[in-house]
C-alpha cells in the first residue's frame, strides 16, 4: 500500500461486516487510524484486534445519536483528532408495496438510514470545524438517484441523503470540511446474498446472480470496489471534490444494461418517411 491516508484518523459505522469491514481494513492498510463503530460487538472487536494498535471498537447504535456521538468523541480520544467520518451503516429495511408498508418499520428504516447519516454528519462537523479540514463520506445508493430500484422507505432515505450531502457541503466547505456520498449498485456483501438468495451466507449464490446482472460481463459489484471509492473521497486525490454523489455501479445509471442495446449493429441512418442512408 502506499500510505494515502497516512496520518489520518478514520471512524466508520456498520464496520464489523461487508462494506464497513472493507471499508476499515483498506484504510488502515493505507496508514489510518481507525473507530469501529457498529452493534455486532464480537466482530467489531475481533476486526480491531485484528487490525492492532491502530483500530479501537465501539459500541454504535446510528439510530441512538449520542452512541454517534460517542464514537466520534472516542476517535479523538484514542488517536487525538478525527480526519474522516464514513458513514457506512445501513440496512434493506422495509420492503413491500406502499399500501402494506407499516408505519414502524417505515420509521425504524429511515431511522437507520437517514437519521444516523445526519448524526453522524452532524457530529463529524462539530469535530473536524476547529481543525479546519476533513472528509465526511455518507452512504447513498443507486436507489437514491433513480426510482424503481429499491423499497419505499430506503429510496426516500437514500435519496434525501443526497440532499443532505449538497447541502452540507454547501455549509461546511468555508470550515474546509468535504461532504460527498457513494451510491453503490448492490454488491456482494452478507445482505446483498440474504435479499438475493434468502441466506446471508450463500455468497456464490450472490456472486453468481450479481455476475449475472452486471452491466460490466463477468464482473460482479464487490464490497472492495465501494471501499475504494471511500478510499478516494477520504483521500487528498479528491482535494476539490464535495457535495459530488459517486456512482459506483458499473454504469447502471447511465443506462448500461447487461443486454445489447437497440441498434448495436450499424444500419444506415434513419430518415424521414421510411426512408435511409444519405
Amino acid at each position: 500500500m502506499s500510505g494515502r491516508l497516512a496520518g489520518r484518523v478514520a471512524a466508520i459505522t456498520g464496520a464489523s461486516s461487508g462494506i464497513g469491514r472493507a471499508a476499515a481494513e483498506l484504510f488502515a492498510a493505507e496508514g489510518a487510524r481507525v473507530a469501529l463503530g457498529d452493534i455486532q460487538d464480537d466482530a467489531g472487536q475481533a476486526l480491531a484486534e485484528a487490525l492492532g494498535d491502530d483500530a479501537v471498537f465501539v459500541r454504535c447504535d446510528v439510530t441512538s445519536e449520542a452512541d454517534v456521538a460517542g464514537l466520534v468523541d472516542a476517535a479523538v480520544a484514542e488517536f487525538g483528532q478525527l480526519d474522516v467520518m464514513y458513514n457506512n451503516a445501513g440496512i434493506v429495511g422495509a420492503v413491500g408495496p406502499i399500501d402494506t408498508t407499516p408505519a414502524d418499520e417505515w420509521h425504524a428504516s429511515i431511522d437507520i438510514l437517514l437519521h444516523g447519516v445526519f448524526y453522524g454528519v452532524k457530529h463529524a462537523a462539530r469535530a473536524m470545524k476547529p481543525q479546519t479540514s476533513g472528509s465526511i463520506i455518507s452512504m447513498s445508493s443507486t436507489a437514491g438517484v433513480m426510482g424503481g430500484l429499491g423499497p419505499h422507505a430506503y429510496a426516500a432515505a437514500k435519496h434525501a441523503v443526497v440532499g443532505l450531502t449538497k447541502n452540507a457541503a454547501a455549509e461546511l466547505c468555508r470550515f474546509g470540511i468535504r461532504v460527498n456520498c457513494i451510491a453503490p449498485a448492490s454488491v456482494l456483501t452478507p445482505m446483498v446474498a440474504y435479499a438475493h438468495t434468502g441466506d446471508h451466507t450463500n455468497m456464490d449464490g450472490a456472486r453468481a446472480e450479481l455476475t449475472a446482472n452486471s452491466p460490466l460481463i463477468g464482473r460482479p459489484g464487490l464490497a472492495t470496489d465501494v471501499a475504494s471509492a471511500a478510499l478516494w473521497l477520504a483521500s487528498d486525490e479528491s482535494g476539490y471534490t464535495s457535495g459530488h454523489t459517486l456512482a459506483v455501479d458499473a454504469g447502471f445509471t447511465t443506462g448500461a444494461r447487461p443486454d445489447a442495446p437497440g441498434f448495436a449493429d450499424y444500419a444506415p441512418m434513419i430518415r424521414e418517411a421510411g426512408r435511409t442512408g444519405l
